[in-house]
């Protein structure tokens, strides 16, 4: 596939030491991203990377660049959760987790401020950095309590409960702030980035929907019930390297619960497995007198699993594949074989090899992506009709 590449410097501090760590890959296309984040012992993955993913775009718009501050989403989406687990009697979960929607529904309907505007992350606590050890336990416990209590009248006092709960981790929600010498509320400030939220879109690849139409993802992060667009694999495929070779970076939305995931090298594949027929029982057990005991293992793997549209649905309805964690794809690099890899902005602080960006096979993304959000002009223009995307 011949598409033009759009080299476009990377605004991000970490990048350096990961240029210099990286020398087993060469970037082909590398797209802007503001800095890498950590939200330490926090599950609030969907917010670095769906604001993450926003600071890219406003980057990619020459808007200059934003820090975009996570406790306001965490904050007023953890008061809609748990506003939406109430009115469940506790059917919607209620945890730190979320989802990209959460971000595009909060800037819409919220607006949004800068780090600046709200206490760093933490440091309301006595913490560097987000730790909801002691929050989720304390917050869950309300939610529960309200939602399962078999009250013959619910009091609208325990939204004020929580929200005070929140307001000691997170700090106040701001009403006015200053921002380089401008007086703005989340919503005119959210207005004045120029991001078109309606322009934003989320696209799957599953079998158990008809395809080409939009569907809810059955995942309990999905809480909203945001819809996502279902393409076929290949055209999944397609769309997010287009973008990628466009200019266009993208939020997604993955299990990284895999071995595959490599914590230590900072890359992310399939190994091509390849599991030994088990001995046991057999006459060549018995005459060795190991009873075939471990046959079972597995040979080393030689490459990677050649990714088809039903094994991916198998991994998706078997549990194996789960919504675990947001990121950022904004670039693709080969490595010393030629092999392309997606490049992966992570949330975990400069973790790793790579200053905290990993290198993702396309097996990988292919099998265990969940959704990606993007713009829909990253979107080949043939698909787009396909889905009835204007």
């Amino acid at each position: 596939m011949a598409l033009s590449a759009i080299m476009i410097p990377v605004v991000c501090s970490a990048q350096d030491e990961k240029k210099e760590e990286s020398s087993d890959f060469t970037p082909v296309v590398e797209n802007a991203i503001t800095s890498v984040k950590d939200q330490h012992r926090s599950g609030t993955c969907w917010a670095y990377s769906s604001l993450g993913f926003f600071e890219s775009e406003l980057l990619r718009m020459g808007k200059g660049e934003y820090d975009l501050n996570e406790s306001y989403l965490c904050y007023l989406t953890y008061l809609d959760r748990a506003d939406a687990a109430v009115r469940t009697h506790g059917d919607v979960s209620f945890s730190e987790g979320g989802s990209f929607y959460d971000a595009v529904y909060c800037l819409k309907h919220y607006g949004i401020v800068p780090q600046d505007a709200m206490p760093a992350p933490g440091t309301l606590y006595g913490d560097s950095l987000f730790n909801f050890t002691q929050l989720q336990k304390v917050t869950g416990a309300v939610v529960s309590t309200i939602a399962k209590g078999n009250f013959k009248n619910v009091n609208p006092v325990w939204k004020k409960d929580l929200s005070s709960i929140y307001e000691h981790y997170f700090g106040e929600i701001p009403e006015k702030f200053e921002y380089k010498g401008k007086t703005y509320t989340p919503q005119t400030f959210a207005a004045s980035l120029g991001l078109n939220l309606d322009d934003y879109v989320s696209l799957t690849s599953f079998t158990h929907h008809p395809f080409y139409e939009q569907f809810v993802i059955e995942v309990q992060d999905n809480w909203r019930w945001g819809r996502s667009y279902n393409l076929p694999l290949d055209e999944l495929m397609q769309t997010m390297d287009y973008a990628v070779r466009n200019g266009y970076t993208f939020a997604w939305g993955a299990d990284v619960s895999e071995k595959g995931f490599d914590r230590t090298k900072g890359v992310v594949t399939v190994p091509d497995d390849k599991p030994v027929e088990s001995k046991e029982g057999s006459d060549a057990a018995r005459w060795t007198g190991d009873n075939g005991k471990g046959a079972t293992e597995a040979k080393p793997a030689t490459g990677e699993k050649e990714i088809t549209q039903e094994m991916r649905q198998l991994g998706y309805d078997n549990w194996e594949t789960t919504d675990d964690h947001g990121m950022v794809i904004y670039g693709i690099a080969k490595d010393k074989d030629g092999k392309e890899y997606f490049m992966m902005k992570n949330s975990w602080g400069t973790y790793g090899p790579h200053g905290g960006c990993w290198y993702v096979s396309y097996p990988f993304v292919a099998y265990k992506t969940i959704n990606i959000l993007v713009h829909k002009d990253a979107v080949p223009k043939d698909i787009r009709k396909k889905l009835g995307i204007k």
